[in-house]
C-alpha cells in the first residue's frame, strides 16, 4: 500500500514537472512570437517616416482639423517612424460583463498602417491570458492563449479583419498625430465646426471614422458611422474611442486617458478603459 502511494506521488510529481516544463516552453515561444511581430513593425516603419507639418497644406484641411493639428503639433518634430507605449486599465472580454485589470503594449508605424498590440489579462482566478493583434502590409493576425499556452483565439487575414485593423490604426492615431497630416494615408472630409471625417486608405482597403474636437483643439473622440457586430469572439477596433488628459511627449501633445467601446443598436459598451503608462517616439 505504501509503495502504491509513493508510486502515485512520484508519478504525479513527474507529470506536474512535465506540465510546468511544457507551459514554460510554450510561454517562451509565445513571447518570441510577440517580439518578432514588434520587430516586423520596425522593419515596415523604416521605409515610412512620419510627415512633418506643412502650413500651406494644413490650410487645405477642414477648420477643426487645422486647429487640432496645430494643438497636437505646436512645434517642428523629427520625422518619427515608430511609437511604442505601455498602458494599464480595465478590460472586458467579449461576451462578458465584468472588467479585469489588464496591461498592454503597442508598437505602431507612424507613416503607414501597421501595428502590434499585445495584452495580459486575467482569464480565471490565478490564470492569465496573452492576446495580440498584428497588422502589417495589409494583413492581420489575431491570437489569444491561456497561460500563453492554450490557443483560444486564432484569426488570420480576411478582408473584413484587415479592414478592421486598418481602422484600428486610424482609431489609435491621436497617439501619433503626424499620421493625420496631409499627404499621408489619411484624408479629411468636412462635416461641421466640431467634426470631420477621417478616411484611411491602404492595401486596396478603406476605413473611416468621425472625429469630434473640443474647444481647446484636442481630439475628443473617434466614432464609426456603422454599428459593430457584437457576436464576434473578439472586439476588433471597437466603434468608439474617447481620449483625454493630453500631455506633451517629445514635442507632441498625446492623450494619456482612453476609453474604447463597442457600439450597436443604440448601445455604447466600453471594453477597455485606462491610461498610458509610458510612451516614446523613435
Amino acid at each position: 500500500m505504501k509503495r502504491t502511494i509513493k508510486y502515485a506521488i512520484a508519478t504525479m510529481a513527474v507529470s506536474l514537472t512535465a506540465l510546468a516544463g511544457w507551459v514554460a516552453a510554450s510561454s517562451a515561444a509565445t513571447e518570441r512570437e510577440i517580439a518578432q511581430h514588434r520587430t516586423s513593425i520596425r522593419q515596415v516603419a523604416a521605409g515610412f517616416p512620419g510627415r512633418q507639418v506643412n502650413h500651406d497644406a494644413l490650410r487645405t484641411l477642414p477648420a477643426p482639423v487645422q486647429r487640432y493639428l496645430t494643438f497636437a503639433l505646436p512645434n517642428p518634430v523629427r520625422p518619427f517612424r515608430v511609437i511604442t507605449l505601455t498602458a494599464r486599465g480595465d478590460f472586458r472580454r467579449p461576451g462578458s460583463e465584468g472588467f479585469a485589470d489588464t496591461t498592454a503594449a503597442q508598437a505602431i508605424a507612424v507613416g503607414t498602417p501597421a501595428l502590434m498590440f499585445d495584452a495580459t489579462t486575467p482569464f480565471i482566478a490565478g490564470v492569465r491570458a496573452r492576446a495580440w493583434d498584428f497588422f502589417a502590409r495589409g494583413e492581420m493576425v489575431m491570437r489569444a492563449r491561456i497561460a500563453s499556452t492554450l490557443t483560444v483565439v486564432d484569426e488570420s487575414a480576411t478582408e473584413a479583419l484587415n479592414r478592421t485593423s486598418l481602422r484600428r490604426w486610424l482609431l489609435e492615431s491621436p497617439l501619433y498625430p503626424m499620421a493625420l497630416l496631409p499627404g499621408g494615408p489619411v484624408r479629411w472630409e468636412a462635416i461641421d465646426e466640431r467634426r470631420a471625417r477621417a478616411v484611411v486608405s491602404g492595401f486596396g482597403l478603406e476605413a473611416a471614422m468621425v472625429a469630434t474636437f473640443r474647444d481647446d483643439g484636442s481630439l475628443a473622440s473617434f466614432d464609426a458611422e456603422q454599428d459593430g457586430d457584437l457576436t464576434t469572439p473578439y472586439h476588433g477596433s471597437g466603434e468608439r474611442a474617447v481620449r483625454d488628459d493630453y500631455r506633451m511627449v517629445q514635442g507632441v501633445m498625446v492623450p494619456h486617458r482612453f476609453e474604447v467601446a463597442r457600439v450597436a443598436g443604440g448601445q455604447t459598451l466600453p471594453f477597455f478603459k485606462g491610461e498610458i503608462t509610458s510612451i516614446a517616439f523613435e
